[in-house]
């Protein structure tokens, strides 16, 4: 699989405090936001995990008001989270504000999010964010962070920044800070690498260990990632409270006609 890239593809570049990023542009996937070589999102397939990370979660509570997203700088997460009637706080913690400055003026599709009244951007650590959070402040919590590692030409693990957000640590204070009924989503890399299948068993693990009554894995088809596929590792406080079909597709006609 390859994704072609125009002429002069490189429409955008700029060494921020934490990573190179990049703005192309491809043939047929349109513009792609790029992060230390690694693509984050193109134009052309963002909706197909941008909408699942965000509304899975958002249709299973039965009413979430206030959420916290934590990464997903270019704030795709966040504007389908603010498309439910519900929401009526959301807190956006990233760490690269030179992140939401590109996608504001490269993506202005989705880079509007945060200009919507209920959104409250915080630029900082989310690990530190969540331990300075009071306990059971949030109905659901979007965690869109960027790969927790990437293996070396010699094909040893490096870990990244983002590595400390998987760890058992912070999951555990996700749950703290989540309110009774409380629903966590997780980017969860792909089932189709080795070592990230071996990360999704660990997380799962730890989503047990820390007190979530259920935790499952959850499928996602995007073309432009490594191996077409990634996945979402969803964590449920209290699963028996979980909405119904007939009320997930009320909201769902609500937020079409609107």
């Amino acid at each position: 699989q390859a994704i072609e890239m125009a002429e002069n593809s490189l429409l955008f570049a700029k060494q921020s405090k934490y990573q190179a990023i990049e703005v192309h542009q491809s043939k047929f996937f349109g513009k792609m936001l790029v992060l230390d070589g690694v693509i984050q999102l193109t134009e052309r397939d963002a909706d197909s995990y941008n909408e699942m990370m965000a509304h899975v979660p958002m249709f299973q509570h039965k009413n979430p008001k206030r959420v916290l997203v934590i990464g997903g700088g270019d704030g795709y997460v966040l504007k389908e989270v603010l498309k439910h009637h519900s929401v009526v706080h959301v807190d956006h913690v990233d760490l690269d504000g030179e992140v939401i400055t590109t996608c504001e003026k490269h993506f202005p599709q989705w880079g509007d999010a945060w200009k919507d009244p209920r959104a409250h951007l915080h630029i900082c650590d989310g690990a530190q964010f969540v331990r300075d959070t009071l306990d059971n402040t949030y109905d659901v919590i979007i965690q869109d962070s960027s790969d927790p590692w990437i293996a070396g030409e010699d094909g040893v693990m490096q870990p990244l920044p983002s590595g400390t957000l998987y760890e058992r640590e912070h999951i555990c204070e996700l749950f703290r800070v989540l309110k009774p009924e409380g629903i966590v989503n997780i980017q969860a890399e792909s089932f189709n690498v080795p070592t990230s299948l071996d990360g999704i068993v660990s997380w799962r693990k730890n989503m047990e260990e820390c007190g979530f009554t259920r935790s499952r894995y959850g499928n996602i088809q995007t073309s432009s990632y490594p191996t077409g596929q990634i996945g979402l590792l969803i964590g449920e406080k209290n699963p028996s409270i979980a909405s119904d079909m007939a009320s997930v597709l009320t909201r769902y006609n609500k937020i079409v006609e609107n």
